[in-house]
């Protein structure tokens, strides 16, 4: 018989190491598991036989059912300030982090169930998930690991056979979910509230040691930290932005220690440019739009900031005044995270901010799509998706006077890092309403295409596309 301990060796390392931070728990029953889409690479990856996942036992312990009595699941407990408001006690309401384990790379890794049934953290929901948004935080995980941008990403869904009760009956789902951990910055929050120095000076170790082990050895370790990880959510928002990702509920629950993208829910990419775009029905003031991703991010670490006041000496003011150092140069951090990877999608050799931020000045002017912009840039096509030309001209004439003599090579090292695919918005809802139907052929042959994004392929042509000029707005839920 296959059990959790030949698939996976799992370790218990964050309830070890940080007590008081989560509670045993257990997966609600899931009466007829099936499995939906087996991410088979990331299965080889964690040192599992994706083989044996398919098997029924292998598909029980995706859904958390059958483990050996040596695997006890936890749900994790924190804080947050979701859309600016302090939530003091939040946690995993739906979700069971099963333990970690380390994959064939060395790297220590979380699988964790979504949508396993309620906790103690569930504040009135029913704790499940379903097939839809589980399958969208699925095809959006391995998109973002195409487009190499540092995310959390899914095993396996799996659908219980049970039906859940949202706006009408829908099938259940549960998504196993692999991450570098699930440290957030909400963690930090509820830790210091509690006011147990030794709890938060474990959970600043655990981290330190998980993610940023060099920091270990610095003058002010703790300090280091935040340094580390302001540096790596500097370089993870650039990133969202150079591709036009749209996260949509950017909690610091949200917002992970590691520098991973964590939590799809009501999350997008944008097509036409601008600053204002979201697509949250939640969000109605755009407080997580686009354009404002980099300082939501900054004010989230701060709040990360005021959680390691406590272990940073007696000295307050001292204390307070090297935080802020570190959060004051966040924008110079992100800005040239930023302008490093713009310079690369237009081919040039060193950074240009000011080019950089010219260029989306004028296509938020133009309404042009971003992602077909960089590929028609390449291709010397790119004027023609504009009706001001002339300014195009004057913008193109700058770029034109840093590009290296050889243009052909400048073309091919675009096209190696801008996307043809990403998942659009106008192919994504039908692939996912078809799969609730029990039709997953549009669901992974849109995966197929954002799991190559660079590969132009004449059978994929339709997915490349911005949606038609007259496509009604799209809106994006949460997922609960």
């Amino acid at each position: 018989m296959t059990t959790a301990r030949t698939l996976f060796p799992l370790d218990a390392t964050y309830a070890r190491e940080v007590p008081g931070m989560s509670v045993p728990w257990s997966a609600a029953d899931a009466p007829a598991p099936e499995l939906l889409v087996l991410n088979e690479d990331l299965a080889a990856e964690l040192g599992a036989d994706p083989a044996a996942l398919r098997e029924p036992d292998g598909v029980r312990f995706l859904v958390g059912q059958g483990l050996p009595e040596s695997v006890t699941p936890v749900a994790q407990v924190y804080a947050g300030h979701q859309f600016g408001m302090y939530q003091p006690r939040l946690g995993d309401g739906r979700a069971l982090l099963l333990g970690d384990v380390v994959d064939v790379h060395g790297r220590r890794r979380d699988l964790h169930l979504k949508g396993s049934g309620r906790t103690p953290f569930a504040r009135g929901g029913d704790g499940l998930a379903v097939v839809g948004p589980m399958l969208l935080e699925y095809l959006m995980g391995e998109a973002m690991h195409a487009l190499g941008i540092p995310t959390t990403r899914a095993l396996a869904v799996v659908a219980t056979g049970v039906q859940v009760q949202r706006e009408r009956l829908l099938p259940g789902a549960v998504l196993c979910r692999v991450a570098g951990s699930h440290l957030r910055v909400g963690t930090f929050q509820y830790a210091a509230a509690a006011g147990d120095r030794d709890v938060l000076r474990a959970l600043a170790d655990h981290a330190v040691a998980r993610h940023h082990p060099e920091a270990a050895d610095a003058p002010h370790p703790y300090l280091e930290l935040f340094r580390r990880v302001c540096a790596a959510q500097a370089d993870l928002v650039a990133r969202w932005m150079l591709v036009g990702f749209v996260h949509g509920v950017m909690n610091t629950d949200n917002t992970t220690i590691s520098g991973e993208t964590i939590d799809y829910g009501p999350c997008a990419f944008m097509d036409r440019v601008d600053p204002a775009t979201t697509f949250s029905s939640i969000d109605a003031r755009g407080r997580y739009a686009y354009g404002n991703q980099p300082a939501i991010v900054q004010w989230n670490l701060a709040r990360l900031g005021e959680a390691l006041v406590p272990l940073l000496g007696d000295d307050l003011d001292a204390a307070g005044a090297a935080l802020n150092e570190v959060l004051a140069a966040f924008p110079d951090v992100y800005a040239r995270r930023w302008a490093e990877g713009m310079a690369a999608k237009l081919g040039l050799p060193e950074p240009d901010l000011e080019l950089g931020t010219d260029l989306m000045t004028l296509l938020h002017a133009g309404r042009v799509d971003l992602t077909s912009f960089f590929r028609a840039l390449a291709a010397g096509t790119a004027r023609d998706l504009f009706l001001d030309r002339d300014s195009f001209d004057v913008w193109a004439a700058r770029r034109d006077a840093l590009l290296p003599a050889d243009r052909d090579a400048v073309a091919a090292a675009m096209d190696r890092v801008n996307p043809v695919y990403i998942p659009r918005n106008h192919h994504v809802e039908p692939a996912l309403r078809a799969a609730e139907r029990g039709d997953l052929a549009p669901f992974r042959r849109l995966l197929d295409a954002v799991s190559s994004p660079y590969a132009e392929r004449a059978d994929r042509s339709d997915l490349a596309g911005p949606p038609p000029e007259d496509a009604i707005p799209h809106v994006t839920y949460c997922g609960t």
